[in-house]
Parts: structure tokens; C-alpha cells; sequence
């Protein structure tokens, strides 16, 4: 999809999501939840002012740069670093031989070095780490380091890693789950199979990878970057730094906008070695190719499936393989796994499934955390099938799904009960009766609505247009026994409240969310949440939407026990319990209006405050045969995608984009569409045009010129026609993730329409013109 698809802006427009004033739009009320309160950043992002880890500086500051491999695979004959050490302004140089701890790491399996020392396993990774006083002599420094390789062959095709050497001491399988649910005998009366390949989409964040690491006096280090989930990667990287963890502080800059992982331990710890190795502040500022090179991304996926149905089109049973390249280390790879193989058939109704997953390790790019992985790879296999399934038994696509649709009380192939609120078949109903667009024009004034723009070589006769629908499911938290836990302080002193809290907001909204908390709980207006920091109890990572969740509530937690302090003095002078005073508006009043009085009276100078933590109840590891209660909650998406496919180039143009999302409940207007908008552009590109490609193993144009991105103009109309909220119990506030879903769900959508337009499978994402044009023609 070119970047000038259209010449005219996209739109947003939220229909049947009420505010707290009615409709989204109007004005809201000043505070609390519910509002649409903005983020407190906003200005200074806006203004350019915000500090990013790129902006830090430091007195007698170094410049750090990393040697990278330019082979996928290679044995390591030697490492002469003579030649960088002597170069004027190199301060140090240090390679696999300089760690003093641990000599790997990795936030799930310590698998991956610092430095490689003996073998390469993937392009890109790190082999020295140079200091100097000057970015340029650092790089150039970094250049002039001489290795002497033993190139070997790489193993790039996932299926052939299994009968491969050994590329790792852990072996090439990283995790294999066999999934059995129901009779494997059971067959239906119409039998539809497929073959699905999923690129390698790139989380691309808006700002590359920085940090500053700070010698401290006690022998220590202070690491300055934008970690998302910073008491792990302090961790790994004390281990790896041979301290113990309370020598090393990690804090949170700026963080500029993450959907994954948004900082690589492989970036802060060559910077932390440095650090301690001069006795000076380093800064590390990669590259967008070193960027590309050294993060994960989402997991390339080959899948097999078959689905049975009988002659009314209702699912019997579904058997399915997913096999998901890794790359070099295992990362994330086995959580992401688990949630393919579980929500390999969708949020349909199966009674019987039989899913076959594996990760494995080959020689290209690690693979790790990006928004839904795993339920994105596998939402564009099933949903294929059932538009498969739709036309061999020549029912309209959308009914069919209606079919078929979970509901809450039904079982997952994993055997768990759906217990949280599954309104998919509302979900469904909603996009499907929301009106179409109107159809382009077939004149010059009308040639901007045409794939590939006003510019492009198109003719409205070429043009075919298609309509499809994808329904898609994540889970909330982490999975599998994952020990969900936050710990938030709630202080009050002066009329201000500060929230204490290592939740790192990515974007995701989560300082304002605090914000909104204490505000509703104690009537105070002006609340600050306080920078983050390791000397902060753990939150736990950034992801899945668990900082709304457990974050959250360790923050509303705190804010009522908080609460509870300033009523109880008045409750007791009055004689009665603090369930009948209530605080609105920054007032304090009870049942029967004898008590009327201000929160800043009540307070009268005090400094009040309270810690509280927030855990879910726990979950399960999948066992032998798939089984188990794996996840804390899930969330669902019904999109419905019309797309113009010009069927002579090829080019695709995303008309618009109907969604209809449960939310649980809305706790920020504004935000919500936003992170909603932004999930559904997100898949859009993983749908059209993102694809960080490799040639045997080596990443080709690791850039923004190779790798498109979508842009603000190819962004479609994105029509948020219904949000559902029915609150989940169990989830304070019962609110529900927002962005991962409509990322995993998009992209199967303009797949669907794809097929629509064109009348033949779409069965490899992201769609390239050239199949755009083999499957109008074929």
C-alpha cells in the first residue's frame, strides 16, 4: 500500500459509545473516571520539551557503540580489538572475555550472550562495545575492531531447523505443545484446508533504542533508558554485571510510544560495562539499522489447517499446525505459542481440536513480544478458513461466523470455561449492520479514491472493491502460572496526591488512568504520579493491558485505604461508619447532609498515606495434552474491513475499517478510541505492508525506506460502531485491554476483503501486489 494512497485524511468517528455526558464528544465532566481527561504529558510531547533517553546528557559524558555481526551464522576464529583500543579518544573496549557475571541473559529463558564469543547465531548480534569521547570515534572505533569468521550455512526455513545441528547448546526446539481437545475421530460433513504464512512485522518504534549508563560511588551503576518492565532488566543486568541488584538502579526516561518490548537488555547492559569499566557516564544512541538489528519482533509463522463442519455450517472440529520461527534465542517465544496453539480455532464454538505447535531457534532475526503475538498469527489462518468454509457451502460469510460464535459459559479447546463477558455474536452484529460506504466515483474528480492515489497509474475500471469480516480474541495478564502482582503508594500531603507506582506507561494511558483513580476516590484535583524507578516495589512488565488491571487496582486500592484515613476522624466525631460519607467534587458529605464540609478542611495540613498490592487469581500451565485454566481473562473484536483492490497493479486501498470492541467498561473516552485507532493502523501495516525481509538469514534494508510503515495517509477511516461494556468482575473497574485486539484482528479482516474483491485465497501476509494481481487473474 503506497504512502500516497489518498490525498484526503483519514477519519475517526466513535458511534454508540456513551461519555460521561452522553456521547463521546461532548463535553466532559472535569475529572475522574469515566472523563476524558488528558494525558498530563501531552503538552510537552506536543511542544518537543518531553525528555526522551536520546536527550539525557551527563558531565564528562562517553559515547557508546556497538560491533555487530554482518553474517546470520558464523564461527568467532578471533576478536583483535588492538586497533580500536589505540585510536585517540577511545576510552574502552570490551567484548564477551570483559563480562564479569552472568555471561547470557533474557527476561524469559537466559539463552541469548551479552557478546557473542564463539558462534554468531543471527545478523546483527553484538561482539564489542567501545567507549570514546566522541559518538563518531566510537563508531569508527567499532569498525576497526577485526574478527575473523569461519561463515557457516544458516538454518533460515523454520521446518528444516528440526533435522538441523544444533544451532544452540538448549537445542533448535524451543517449546512444542500438543494440543487435544474432544474426539479425534470426529469428522464433518464439509472439510475445507489451508496454507497460511505470516511475515515478520517489526514493533518500530517512533524513537530508536537510547540510554545512559552512570557510574556510582559505592561501585555500582545507574542505568538511564526507557525500559518497559524495568525491575527485570535491572536484574538481568546486575546478574550480568557480576553485582548484586541493589547496586544497580534503573530508571525510566521518556518512553516513546512501545508495542512490545521496548528496550532490549542487549542495549543497556553493554552500556552499564562501560560505565563501570571508565568510571564515566556513557550514552548509547543506536541507529534505526541498529534499531532494526538488535530488537525482536513478531514471530514469522507457518500454519496448516483443516476444519470439519456439517452441511449447515457449524464447526466440528478443527486440527491445526502452527510452527513459529524464534530466531536465535527463545525470547518470548514459548508464551507466544501458548497463545496461538489456544486460540488457534478462534472464538468459535469447537467441540473437538487438535492443535500441534512448536517454536524453534533458527539463524534469523530473534523473534519476542509485539502486541496479541501468537493470537494475530493465528486469527488470519482461521478466519480464512471460515471465509473458506462460507463459500464452499455458499453461505454469506458473516452469517456463518454468527453460527458459530462463543458466548460466555463455553469451553476453550484448552478446557477452559469462558467466564469473563463473550458478547462476540453483539460484536458481530454490529459491524455487519453498520451502513457501507459509499462507492467511488467513476470520474477525474474521484481519482484520489483509487489504489495507489491521484498519482498512480490505476484506471476505475481495474478497480474491484470487497468486503470481509474477522473476529478476533486475546488474553489479558500473563499466562500459564505467570505470578501477576503490583504494588502501587498512594501519598497525600498539601492538597496534592502522588501516586508511587513502577508501572511504565508505554502510551498505553496508564499515568492518567492513576490519575483518574484518585481523583474519583479522594476528590483531588491536582495528583502527580512520580517518575519510575527500581527503588520502587516491582509492578511487573508493560504488556497485555495488565498496568489497567493490576496496577490499577493496586493504585484504587491504595487510594481507598487513603480514604479511609481522612473519613474516619469525621465519621467518628459524627457516630457513624464511613460507608455513609461520601467525597464529590472535592466534597465531603454524608447520607443525611448533617456533614458537609471539604476534602482540604479535612485534611487540615495532615500527610496521609497508604501501600497496597493488586494480584489476579492465579492461572495453570498448559499440560501434556494442551488442558488448563492458562489465562486470567480475554478480551474480543468483531472488524469489518471494505477494501479497493486495483486487480491489474495489484494496489490496495483500505476504504475503512467498522469495529466493534468489548471494552468492559470505559474508563477514558478518548483514550480508548485512540488506542483503538491506533491498534487497528498497526494491523493495517501488518496486513499491507510490513515485512522486515531476509535473504538466508541477512535482514535486507533495515530502514524506514524498506520497511513501509504506514502513514497517516494510508491510515483508512477506522468507524468504532459499538463498544461493549459489560464489566468482568474479577478486573478492577472491569475494564478490559484495548489495543491488542483490534492488532490482531485487522489484519484477517483486509485479508477477508482482499479475498472478497478478488474472488481467491489471500493465504500470505502482508498481501504483495503481485498476488493482488495472480489471484484477480489466476
Amino acid at each position: 500500500m503506497s504512502s500516497d494512497a489518498t490525498t484526503a485524511v483519514p477519519t475517526v468517528t466513535v458511534t454508540d459509545v456513551p461519555g460521561p455526558l452522553g456521547p463521546l464528544g461532548q463535553e466532559p465532566a472535569a475529572h475522574g473516571l469515566g472523563t476524558s481527561l488528558p494525558q498530563a504529558e501531552s503538552r510537552a510531547k506536543t511542544e518537543g520539551t518531553f525528555p526522551y533517553a536520546s536527550d539525557l546528557w551527563a558531565e564528562g559524558l562517553l559515547w557508546a557503540a556497538i560491533l555487530r555481526s554482518p553474517h546470520p551464522h558464523a564461527r568467532i576464529v578471533s576478536v583483535d580489538t588492538s586497533a580500536a583500543v589505540a585510536m585517540p579518544g577511545v576510552r574502552a573496549v570490551v567484548t564477551a572475555a570483559d563480562v564479569p557475571g552472568a555471561a547470557t541473559y533474557g527476561r524469559r529463558v537466559a539463552d541469548r550472550p551479552v557478546f557473542a564469543s564463539d558462534l554468531v547465531r543471527h545478523h546483527g548480534e553484538a561482539l564489542a562495545a567501545v567507549a570514546a569521547d566522541h559518538p563518531d570515534t566510537a563508531r569508527l572505533a567499532a569498525a576497526a575492531i577485526a574478527v575473523e569468521y569461519e561463515v557457516l550455512e544458516p538454518v533460515t526455513d523454520p521446518e528444516k531447523a528440526f533435522a538441523a545441528e544444533p544451532l544452540h547448546p538448549d537445542g533448535n526446539l524451543i517449546r512444542h505443545i500438543p494440543l487435544r481437545f474432544g474426539d479425534p475421530e470426529a469428522a464433518g460433513e464439509v472439510v475445507v484446508e489451508g496454507l497460511y504464512r505470516i511475515g515478520r512485522q517489526d514493533p518500530a518504534p517512533i524513537g530508536a533504542e537510547a540510554g545512559l549508563a552512570v557510574p556510582r560511588p559505592d561501585g555500582g551503576v545507574e542505568l538511564y533508558t526507557a525500559s518497559t518492565d524495568p525491575h527485570t532488566d535491572r536484574d538481568l543486568a546486575a546478574a550480568c554485571f557480576g553485582l548484586p541488584p541493589e547496586q544497580v538502579k534503573l530508571v525510566v526516561t521518556g518512553v516513546p510510544g512501545a508495542t512490545g518490548d521496548r528496550e532490549d537488555p542487549g542495549f543497556q547492559i553493554p552500556l552499564g560495562l562501560l560505565a563501570l569499566r571508565t568510571g564515566c557516564p556513557v550514552k548509547l544512541t543506536a541507529t534505526r539499522e541498529e534499531s532494526f538489528l538488535g530488537h525482536a519482533h513478531r514471530h514469522p509463522t507457518l500454519l496448516r489447517y483443516r476444519h470439519h463442519a456439517d452441511a449447515e455450517g457449524r464447526l466440528l472440529k478443527v486440527e491445526a499446525q502452527i510452527l513459529l520461527d524464534g530466531g536465535a534465542y527463545a525470547d518470548s517465544s514459548s508464551e507466544s505459542l501458548a497463545a496461538a496453539v489456544a486460540f488457534a480455532c478462534g472464538p468459535y464454538v469447537v467441540p473437538h481440536a487438535f492443535v500441534e505447535g512448536w517454536a524453534v531457534r533458527t539463524n534469523n532475526p530473534p523473534s519476542g513480544h509485539v502486541r496479541g503475538e501468537g493470537a494475530m498469527q493465528v486469527c488470519a489462518a482461521y478466519e480464512a478458513q471460515m471465509d473458506k468454509l462460507a463459500a464452499k457451502l455458499g453461505v454469506d460469510p458473516a452469517e456463518l461466523r454468527m453460527r458459530n460464535v462463543m458466548a460466555t459459559g463455553d469451553i476453550l479447546p484448552t478446557g477452559q470455561t469462558v467466564t469473563c463477558p463473550a458478547p462476540v455474536a453483539e460484536l458481530l452484529a454490529a459491524v455487519r449492520d453498520f451502513p457501507l460506504p459509499p462507492l467511488p466515483k467513476d470520474t477525474p474528480e474521484g481519482e484520489w479514491l483509487l489504489p495507489g492515489g491521484p498519482e498512480g497509474a490505476g484506471e476505475p475500471g481495474a478497480v474491484r472493491r470487497g468486503v470481509g469480516y474477522a473476529l478476533g480474541m486475546v488474553h489479558m495478564l500473563g499466562a500459564e502460572g505467570t505470578d501477576e502482582v503490583s504494588t502501587a503508594t498512594v501519598r497525600v500531603a498539601d492538597g496534592v496526591a502522588t501516586v508511587i507506582c513502577s508501572a511504565v506507561d508505554t502510551g498505553s494511558g496508564f499515568s492518567t488512568l492513576a490519575r483518574q483513580v484518585v481523583q474519583e476516590t479522594l476528590g483531588i484535583e491536582e495528583v502527580h504520579v512520580a517518575p519510575v524507578d527500581t527503588d520502587q516495589p516491582p509492578a511487573g512488565p508493560a504488556a497485555h493491558g495488565r498496568h489497567t488491571w493490576v496496577s490499577g487496582g493496586a493504585v484504587e486500592r491504595a487510594a481507598k485505604m487513603v480514604r479511609t484515613q481522612l473519613l474516619q476522624p469525621l465519621a467518628h466525631k459524627f457516630g457513624m461508619s464511613t460507608e455513609l460519607l461520601q467525597i464529590t467534587d472535592g466534597k465531603i458529605t454524608s447520607y443525611d447532609g448533617v456533614l458537609s464540609t471539604t476534602v482540604t478542611e479535612a485534611l487540615d495540613g495532615k500527610e496521609l498515606w497508604a501501600t497496597a498490592q493488586c494480584r489476579p487469581h492465579p492461572t495453570e500451565p498448559l499440560d501434556d495434552a494442551g488442558q488448563g485454566d492458562a489465562f486470567v481473562g480475554l478480551a474480543f473484536c468483531a472488524i469489518r474491513a471494505v477494501v479497493d483492490v486495483d486487480v491489474e497493479l495489484g494496489a490496495v486501498r483500505v476504504v475503512e475499517m467498522a469495529v466493534a470492541q468489548d471494552v468492559g467498561r470505559i474508563l477514558n473516552p478518548a483514550q480508548l478510541a485512540v488506542r483503538i485507532e491506533a491498534g487497528v493502523t498497526q494491523g493495517v501495516g501488518a496486513a499491507l505492508t510490513e515485512n522486515l525481509r531476509t535473504a538466508r538469514g541477512l535482514v535486507r534494508h533495515p530502514d524506514f525506506t524498506g520497511y513501509a510503515l504506514p502513514t497517516s495517509l494510508d491510515a483508512p477511516d477506522i468507524r468504532i460502531v459499538k463498544l461493549v461494556e459489560e464489566r468482568d468482575v474479577v478486573a478492577p473497574f472491569g475494564a478490559k485491554a484495548a489495543s491488542a485486539v483490534p492488532v490482531v484482528t485487522s489484519p484477517a479482516a483486509v485479508a477477508a476483503a482482499v479475498r472478497a474483491a478478488t474472488g481467491r485465497p489471500v493465504n500470505r501476509l502482508p498481501i504483495r501486489p503481485q498476488a493482488a494481481v495472480a489471484a484477480a487473474q489466476g
